[in-house]
């Protein structure tokens, strides 16, 4: 947990405090100067009395008072000693540690970083690092790089894996006039990660005060229940998150033996994450910021937009990005319609995009968005102001309006600034009142669609899918590792509730007949044994006979690895599959898609964490590019979305019900317009 005194203290001292502003102890206290932190700041170097014209000491036992929280830069062996006599000379109980050569630099820093970490949690202190930029507040700028953001109360608050990737998403955002609330660079994080933060922003928020904007750089998620568990939370709480995750997991390195393990990896399960939680993920630093732009308006309650330009191409461009993610732009008719035009110069046009010519005004701009308010609230869900210049007029007055009007009007206004060269004393006046633009409208509208596209599913996944979890158990505890046999596997299915083909499982010749009789013909006939049966042609369709069964089976035997023959009525249907992989922290993958032969060919799969409730089920099938086949597509019915997704909810629960499944394959599973019923499957337990 964070300590009030890292996130607000009173007295501050940076260890390792340096004349020189080259050096991080140096560049940190200039910062924290710079940022006029009203507290008593010290410095420890025993070389010095002062610096920068901060009284200075030689140890913590010298400090004239306790202090919060400790800077510290020294070199990473004397780190430990430091910590340790701050904590009991000075009465520290926060830290941020900048000195790198810790577990990043081998077995060696490793150690040391360990014992760092040990000897703070030991304290009941709390710590950011070590191999951190550092820590930026509306109450102090304890970091060494820069440049420094804008920090006010209401700007977004950022926590990062990387300091460097930190500085320059930030820089990113500046250009955009973001402003920051806070930012923790969490480095090793040896005792506090980004997991941790996500946590502390939801502990501590106030619906008055908190920010609603949070941004995440993660390389590494090591506490994946608890990123869930507190992002949905803030969303639940009205904020909204988005973040990137960089790098893959050693789970996602590992062998796999299934359809579903060999389509599955770490990042999947990271995609799978971020989108049950309701977190926006991106892909870069723009794509963040952007995205952060977009979360810092009001928010959209539809998706209909007015746009507003005195340039037609840009309102052109913007449209049809905007269309390709389910947003329109309605034509503005009727006397809401002329009451704009009547304000307007010959020759402008309010048909939506509204152009109001190159030599449009400030004052007509107003008229404009006073009318949208006024006559078109019920039509109108934004507005998106796109204005440049060509360098003849000074095109601050407009900027002036579109603020004024962003701040008084109930509905988000976005502001498109694209002169970034010819406009650019305009912009940065426009960005010191507080308000963030975007320079590119087709990225905008990018980045708008995916916005809205972030679904939330913290008020529908509550309760489970009932199954017969005292059968589930009792098959899986008596089970051994590896591929369970047939009648297991139909045994869990069945505790499941996934409906499944009639089968009768033939060692000898002498059962070939009752296996006929019982499934009656025409039937399949399935090798039992190797894992990928098609590849060895173990899988037999429309046996029409006895005879041709009898042949069959003795074909099917011969096969390395046969230890007996699965017989199943033929039925028919389109082949869908349902599969799950366990991934690692993450709990178990649940994939769903086309199934058969097809799973690997096109790869239309989508992806969700266990537990899988209704509405997330429905999502996933909704991803697939084949969903038009739920549909009904050229005459022909369509299959029953509602009863695969309750198939789906049930796999999923039988993997929270059997963790010790590693991966789980129903493939075919076939559907009809009537239900779905699982044609074959296989499960492999790892305890």
């Amino acid at each position: 947990m964070i300590h009030e005194a890292l996130s607000n203290p009173s007295s501050i001292v940076v260890v390792g405090a340096s004349n020189d502003v080259t050096k991080p102890g140096g560049k940190v206290l200039k910062n924290l100067l710079d940022g006029a932190f009203d507290g008593p700041l010290y410095g420890i170097n025993p070389k010095e009395t002062q610096v920068q014209g901060v009284a200075c000491f030689a140890s913590p036992a010298e400090l004239p008072a306790p202090v919060d929280l400790a800077i510290v830069s020294i070199p990473a062996p004397h780190v430990a000693r430091a910590v340790e006599e701050l904590i009991t000379k000075a009465g520290c109980r926060a830290f941020i540690v900048l000195s790198a050569g810790f577990k990043e630099m081998g077995e060696e820093g490793e150690v040391l970083q360990d014992r760092l970490g040990e000897l703070v949690n030991r304290h009941g202190a709390c710590m950011i690092g070590p191999n951190c930029m550092g820590v930026l507040t509306t109450r102090y700028r304890g970091t060494f790089a820069g440049p420094i953001p804008n920090l006010t109360p209401g700007g977004v608050d950022f926590a990062s894996g990387s300091g460097a990737t930190a500085a320059f998403i930030m820089e990113a955002g500046m250009e955009m006039g973001l402003s920051f609330s806070s930012m923790f660079s969490v480095g090793n994080s040896a005792q506090l990660g980004v997991e941790d933060i996500l946590a502390w922003w939801d502990e501590t928020f106030d619906p008055a005060r908190s920010p609603r904007v949070k941004l995440v750089y993660m390389e590494k998620i090591d506490q994946p229940a608890k990123f869930l568990r507190h992002a949905m939370s803030l969303i639940a709480k009205g904020c909204r998150i988005a973040g990137i995750k960089a790098g893959a997991s050693e789970a996602g390195n590992r062998a796999a033996s299934s359809h579903t393990g060999a389509m599955a990896s770490s990042d999947t399960a990271v995609e799978a994450l971020f989108r049950k939680a309701g977190v926006l993920r991106c892909r870069g630093r723009e794509d963040l910021m952007l995205t952060a732009a977009v979360f810092q308006h009001k928010p959209m309650t539809g998706r209909r937009l007015a746009i507003v330009t005195h340039a037609g191409g840009p309102g052109v461009l913007l449209s049809d990005s905007l269309s390709k993610g389910g947003f329109s732009v309605p034509q503005l008719t009727g006397p809401g319609a002329q009451a704009i035009l009547d304000g307007l110069f010959p020759g402008s046009s309010v048909q939506n995009p509204i152009d109001f010519l190159a030599t449009g005004t400030a004052d007509q701009l107003r008229h404009i968005l006073d009318m949208l308010e006024l006559h078109f609230a019920d039509e109108i869900d934004g507005v998106v102001v796109i204005f440049g210049t060509p360098g003849l007029a000074d095109v601050t007055p407009v900027y002036r309006v579109i603020h004024e009007k962003q701040l008084s009007c109930k509905k988000p206004i976005y502001a498109v600034l694209p002169s970034v060269m010819t406009a650019h004393d305009a912009i940065r006046e426009y960005q010191s009142w507080g308000g963030c633009n975007f320079t590119d409208e087709v990225l905008f509208g990018y980045t708008l669609n995916r916005a809205a596209r972030v679904k939330t599913y913290e008020k529908t996944c509550s309760g489970e899918v009932p199954v017969d979890r005292a059968a589930i158990r009792a098959i899986v505890d008596r089970a051994a590792d590896g591929y369970l046999p047939p009648d297991d596997v139909a045994g869990l299915l069945d505790a499941a509730g996934i409906p499944r083909a009639a089968e009768v499982v033939v060692n000898s010749a002498s059962g070939v007949g009752a296996a006929c009789a019982t499934c009656a013909f025409p039937l399949v006939m399935k090798v039992i044994g190797p894992v990928h049966k098609t590849d060895v042609g173990g899988v037999v369709l429309n046996v029409g006979s006895l005879p041709e069964a009898g042949a069959e089976f003795e074909r099917l035997m011969r096969i390395p690895l046969a230890t007996g023959v699965l017989f199943q009525p033929m039925l028919s249907g389109t082949e869908l599959f349902i599969g799950a992989t366990r991934e690692g922290d993450f709990g178990h993958l649940v994939l769903c898609g086309l199934g058969g032969i097809y799973i690997e060919v096109f790869r239309d799969v989508s992806e969700g964490l266990a537990p899988i409730c209704p509405a997330e089920a429905d999502d996933m099938i909704r991803r697939l590019r084949s969903y038009p086949l739920f549909t009904g597509v050229r005459g022909k019915p369509g299959l029953s979305a509602a009863v695969f997704a309750l198939a789906i909810g049930r796999v999923s629960a039988l993997c929270q019900a059997a963790p010790e499944i590693a991966e789980l394959d129903v493939n075919p599973l076939l559907a009809s317009p009537e239900g779905v019923f699982a044609v074959d499957a296989r499960i492999r337990l790892e305890k």
